[in-house]
């Protein structure tokens, strides 16, 4: 059974950082792409970042670039989401997932190349 974990949300002022983390179990992690999605009441869920399987490519939504960085660590299982400079249109629930394929060398972007999803953390950014 796969299992797919999120945690560090929270809420923070605008300019200010949180750091998610997602741990995943159940699959062997380290051969597949991992990506994070965010969601707002009333709107499709939407790309954020990603990740390829070995972690050489990365791959950011416009909205995130430059504020946001991508990583994981195949020997704990886990990917993280560094978020700085936060803005409060980036409160969210923010959601991670595991790619559909293994060993691919692109970054997926759409929520029906993800397979296995977390339950979310709440992200809010107060201004």
């Amino acid at each position: 059974q796969v299992q797919v974990i999120e945690s560090g949300g929270g809420l923070v002022q605008a300019g200010g950082s949180l750091r998610l983390s997602c741990a995943a179990s159940g699959r062997t992690f380290s051969s597949y792409g991992m990506g994070w999605f965010r969601q707002v009441p009333t709107k499709e869920r939407e790309f954020v970042a990603g990740i390829t399987w070995n972690g050489a490519s990365t791959s950011y939504a416009d909205a995130v670039k430059g504020r946001f960085t991508i990583s994981r660590d195949n020997a704990k299982n886990t990917v993280y989401l560094q978020m700085n400079s936060l803005k409060p249109e980036d409160t969210a629930v923010y959601y991670c997932a595991t790619a559909n394929n293994a060993f691919v060398f692109y970054i997926a972007t759409t929520t029906e190349q993800y397979r296995y999803w977390g339950q979310g953390t709440q992200v809010t950014v107060s201004s």
